[in-house]
Formats: C-alpha cells, sequence, structure tokens
C-alpha cells in the first residue's frame, strides 16, 4: 500500500525527546484496513518512507485511532527539519 501525505513535524517531549509526523485520519484508515496484515506486535505498522532526499524504513506508532511516524536525527537533519515544519511525506506499508 502506497500513500502521500504531508503535516508538521512535531515534538514529544517524553524522557527522550523525539520527532514525528501524525499520518492524517483518511490514510490512517486506509492503513488500519490492513493493519492486521502488516503489524508484527503492539500494533506497529512497518513502512518504507521518503521525506524529500531521504529514504527510510521505521515502524508507525499507534496513537488515538491514528498512527505518528517517527522522525530519526538521521532523518530529520538533512532536511533541515524541526518542530512546527511543514513536511511531505511519500510511504509505502510494507505488508
Amino acid at each position: 500500500m502506497e500513500l502521500a501525505f504531508a503535516g508538521p513535524v512535531i515534538e514529544w517531549r517524553g524522557p527522550s525527546p523525539y520527532y514525528f509526523v501524525t499520518v492524517p485520519a483518511a490514510e490512517s484508515a486506509d492503513i488500519r484496513e490492513v493493519a492486521a496484515m502488516a503489524t508484527y506486535g503492539w500494533g506497529v505498522i512497518p513502512v518504507e518512507a521518503r521525506i524529500g532526499g531521504t529514504a527510510f524504513t521505521t515502524s508507525l506508532f499507534p496513537k488515538d485511532g491514528g498512527y505518528l511516524l517517527p522522525l530519526k536525527n538521521a532523518v530529520r537533519k538533512p532536511q533541515g527539519l524541526s518542530a512546527g515544519d511543514d513536511v511531505s511525506v511519500a510511504m509505502t506499508v510494507r505488508l
């Protein structure tokens, strides 16, 4: 399943700060339809994503009926992204 969406970078300020992009509701609903085939446990969904010229693999985190796409520093820094920046994401759910 291939998806494309845009959204702001958000910062989670837990014990270890981390950055995410919230997957919009429509795309989250599409992901939920295949979640049982894709998840490897705890509701996380493996994906391949691309932001600008940076491609990476990660897993979506379930949150409040939707999903969060985590952004490691190795992804954010080359693209010059910080909290509040709008970002376009191309993503493939790995089934």
